[in-house]
């Protein structure tokens, strides 16, 4: 009778035990991400704040925060919606917010077309707080080693004739931490049913013939 091979076994019973756990740890991200979008929920409706000069987590997202830009240091576009939900590219800048301070970033409004930066040489800054465009793979994130991520200052009153930025949206909050564990747990119980099915029919084989017969 053959034996059940020992490392492929092994090896396999590893990898959908690691499936699971991941799945089970998405299911726990998902309960927290529950408890951010509430707390993101009450921010909307606080009051202002001076936007934070040090990093700090995310749990001032949403919150109303003014900020001073001493001047801007560069420009950075990324596509993106107006408060009007048309199209256009989103006007960022990195600005100089005091000499022993690390500086802020600031989403001032959008434009039409690319190119070019806004007539606008800094001052005071009244609107929410945001992430910064993060340039980070989707793959950290899935496995929890994603940086921590920038935020930003969106402007209420946009510059330079400039398109308003969108409001507060808390559906910009992605929460598909439960799709992550559904799939997580398909791709362990397919892994362990590919794997029963080559056992079997390795096991129903018939043996190869000795070298006597």
């Amino acid at each position: 009778m053959k034996r059940l091979p020992v490392i492929p076994t092994i090896v396999v019973g590893l990898a959908i035990a690691i499936m699971i756990a991941l799945g089970v740890w998405q299911l726990q991200r998902k309960a927290e991400k529950e408890k951010m979008i509430a707390q993101y929920a009450a921010n909307i409706t606080r009051p202002e704040i001076a936007f934070p000069s040090v990093p700090i987590d995310d749990a001032l997202l949403f919150r109303k925060a003014v900020g001073r830009c001493l001047a801007p240091l560069g420009w950075r576009q990324r596509s993106g919606r107006d408060a009007a939900g048309g199209t256009g590219w989103r006007q960022i800048a990195q600005c100089r917010s005091g000499a022993e301070e690390p500086g802020m970033i600031v989403q001032l409004g959008l434009s039409p077309q690319p190119g070019g930066k806004p007539a606008w040489n800094g001052g005071t800054v009244r609107g929410y707080i945001s992430h910064a465009p993060d340039d980070q793979p989707l793959i950290l994130s899935l496995i929890g080693m994603a940086r921590p991520k920038t935020l930003m200052l969106v402007a209420e009153t946009p510059v330079g004739g400039l398109a308003a930025n969108p409001v507060p949206d808390l559906s910009s909050v992605p929460n598909n931490h439960l799709a992550y564990a559904v799939q997580w747990f398909l791709f362990a119980g397919i892994a362990g049913i590919i794997y029963t099915i080559a056992v079997r029919r390795r096991m129903a084989s018939p043996p190869p013939p000795s070298p006597s017969s």
